[in-house]
């Protein structure tokens, strides 16, 4: 786009022009006195688009530019990464420093996967087995396709919470349909994050506030607690995402108690704790925490073995073998399973790549996001096949494996030989295992979900964030899962969308000694000018806030900020100006706003002062003729350089009360400004307009084309 080249006022030009005309004619002592005392604006030019109607590359148009681009300087390696992930640290492989972590990570993280599996499918509603099904498989294929090289993932607490939640509302756990549903469930939530992946959609998730998966985390926990329990009871309680029915329903059956089972769950989860407890805390004990659960599996099988109770509940017979290639039935389902499949993915979303980027972060490489769920969405797609529910990264097992030395995607696939091990022969003595070991597994599990160290932090930091965790939890709490995930969306939105159409909008005062102007009420040093209001929008101009941001202009323009204020005493306000570096957009509402507040402005006798904006903005101000309304000269690099013009003519205005007002058109009335400059009085200068006193502040030395002293007071 040509552009040429356009002074922001035509004061400097005159106040040139006026200097020539004095050296070469005779000079009255007043004016020479004025001209003595007067010296040239030192003004930095802007930049406007000569051809308004040229057409600016859309947002669009220049993506799909710097994907070709992109794809035009990639290598061969670097389309081999792109394809498989794993190719990243195959290359790079240390054998002698990586292996002996990499093999110890994933045994200890294997040893901690499968008695969690078979936890986590019991609290979805399945048999133990589809828990180690879904450890199997998708932890090979995420080693191909996964880009983290810390995650772990496989059956987890919350979305086992969520299947059991939906399936079990409309299907008995019981009947084979329940199942196939399930696995159903697995082949959607991969579809959707392969596309969400492809697309790279996952900025869509960065709306949720991390206030909202801290509460709906929370309560989650507490109901997936609550739904264990009933394995250390030894009855059967309602199954619901309620608080209110679980409650109701262990108080109801409390004549059913039955003690051995009750002691013996809350030792292995005294175990399960301490030792989660000695891990974390000892770094030579840390073994312990990923040991926890294998220590209340074998213990538990142990003392069944040993003493026959009748009383405590055991797993039961799990078949032998390796899953079988099966594609997922009941595709009459789908329409029920799509908001389900949504907020599964949303929190793999948030759990796994939020985990896996931080773990990138702490091991020092790079991570897409889009490329991790695209590779979690292959794992579930794979999985389903082979009868596995959905699954995605855990906290709790990628916290292991990151602190047992993990350094390659190599961990995952040990974990996948030590669950392969265990379906091949290790079931038989998994039927023994007690339900109430299995259960405290879970329960130790959840506990560390309950986050109510991050309400006290919220608390302390935003009050409205805490009120927004507050909600998500509540509702959550009392009203389903479902219910909690929309209305904490829904509120976190609402608080999104009113931050936009309600943006900051600050009066900008200049910092003593220097040409920067900040926002008063940070920097109460800074001051204003009288005449003068300088005002900084710090968000996109758009329709939803474009009314708000007039009617903070009006009260700007009759308040007093109470800032202290220099220059010439005048009754009201002649120049407002409006700083738009924070600008980053426009809209057609929004320019027909600002034509608006132009014409409402020039009625009152104020000019409208634009500094600073993009080009983006420029552009689509120069199309709407915005540009031409207001004017060329009325638009400005820096607030000092538009402070500087309006202050010339406030003193104008001030010197000569009776003379008309700076005129408000387009076209600048360069032969009243020059007769107005030649007038000036000799105890007025530039600097002391500026500063706001009577005393001569210029040297006699001074160079003209420097800035506008300041007053030293």
């Amino acid at each position: 786009m040509r552009r040429e080249i356009t002074y922001a006022s035509p004061s400097s030009r005159d106040l040139r022009a006026g200097a020539a005309a004095a050296d070469s004619a005779p000079l009255s002592p007043l004016s020479s006195a004025a001209m003595r005392t007067s010296r040239p604006v030192k003004v930095i030019p802007l930049q406007h688009p000569t051809d308004a109607a040229s057409p600016s590359p859309s947002v669009a148009g220049s993506a799909v530019s710097r994907w070709r681009e992109k794809v035009k300087r990639m290598t061969s390696t670097e389309w081999i990464e792109l394809c498989l992930p794993c190719y990243r640290w195959i290359r790079t492989y240390n054998w002698r420093q990586d292996l002996q972590a990499d093999l110890m990570a994933g045994i200890t993280v294997g040893i901690m996967l499968v008695p969690q599996s078979m936890s986590y499918a019991k609290l979805a509603g399945l048999q133990p087995i589809y828990g180690l099904y879904s450890g199997f498989i998708p932890i090979f294929v995420y080693a191909i396709f996964g880009s983290s090289r810390q995650l772990a993932i496989g059956p987890v607490a919350l979305t086992s919470l969520l299947v059991s939640n939906v399936l079990s509302s409309t299907v008995d756990p019981s009947d084979e349909l329940y199942t196939e549903l399930a696995i159903l469930l697995a082949l959607l939530v991969g579809i959707l994050e392969c596309i969400m992946g492809l697309l790279r959609l996952g900025w869509l998730i960065r709306f949720i506030s991390h206030s909202v998966i801290s509460g709906f985390t929370t309560a989650s926990a507490v109901v997936i607690g609550l739904s264990q329990i009933k394995y250390f009871l030894g009855y059967d309680i309602e199954r619901s995402s309620k608080i209110i029915p679980l409650i109701e329903s262990i108080i109801s059956g409390a004549d059913q108690f039955s003690w051995p089972p009750f002691v013996m769950g809350s030792i292995m989860l005294a175990i399960l704790l301490t030792m989660k407890h000695l891990g974390k805390s000892r770094k030579y004990l840390r073994f312990l925490r990923a040991a926890g659960p294998l220590t209340a599996v074998v213990l538990g099988t142990v003392f069944v073995k040993m003493f026959h109770p009748t009383s405590i509940s055991l797993v039961g017979e799990i078949p032998q073998g390796l899953p079988k290639f099966s594609v997922p039935k009941e595709f009459d389902h789908i329409q029920f399973l799509i908001p389900t499949t949504m907020l599964i993915t949303g929190v793999a979303i948030l759990e796994s790549v939020g985990i896996a980027k931080a773990l990138a972060a702490k091991n020092g490489y790079e991570l897409d996001s889009n490329q991790e769920l695209f590779g979690l969405g292959v794992a579930n797609i794979c999985g389903s096949f082979f009868s596995s529910y959905p699954t995605t990264g855990s906290f709790s097992r990628s916290a292991v494996n990151h602190e047992s030395g993990a350094r390659t995607g190599l961990t995952g696939i040990v974990m996948g030989i030590i669950m392969c091990c265990a379906l091949l022969f290790l079931t038989p003595l998994f039927e023994y295992i007690p339900q109430c070991s299995l259960a405290a597994i879970v329960i130790s599990a959840v506990i560390g979900l309950v986050d109510y160290d991050e309400a006290i932090f919220l608390w302390r930091v935003d009050k409205k964030d805490f009120l927004l965790w507050a909600i998500t939890c509540i509702t959550t709490l009392f009203l389903g899962i479902e219910i909690g995930v929309l209305v904490g969306v829904g509120v976190s939105l609402a608080f999104v969308i009113h931050e936009s159409a309600n943006p900051h909008i600050a009066v900008l005062g200049r910092l003593p000694g220097t040409t920067v102007y900040r926002n008063i009420r940070q920097y109460p040093e800074a001051y204003t000018y009288n005449g003068i209001v300088v005002v900084r929008i710090d968000a996109p101009l758009y329709f939803a806030n474009i009314s708000y941001i007039k009617d903070r202009l009006r009260e700007y323009e009759i308040a007093k900020d109470g800032s202290s204020s220099h220059g010439p005493e005048v009754s009201r306000v002649h120049f407002v100006i409006i700083e738009m570096a924070p600008v980053t957009y426009i809209d057609a509402s929004a320019v027909q706003a600002l034509k608006d507040l132009y014409q409402e402005y020039k009625s009152r006798h104020i000019q409208l002062a634009i500094s600073n904006p993009n080009q983006e903005v420029l552009v689509s101000l120069a199309k709407a003729g915005v540009v031409e309304l207001i004017g060329k000269e009325w638009y400005f690099v820096r607030v000092h350089d538009a402070v500087q013009i309006c202050l010339r003519h406030v003193q104008s205005l001030n010197e000569f009360p009776n003379t008309q007002e700076v005129s408000s058109d387009n076209s600048p009335n360069a032969i009243l400004f020059e007769r107005l400059l030649k007038q000036r009085k000799d105890e007025f200068s530039t600097a002391e307009v500026e500063s706001g006193n009577g005393r001569f502040l210029q040297s006699k030395d001074a160079d003209p084309q420097l800035e506008p002293l300041l007053s030293k007071k």
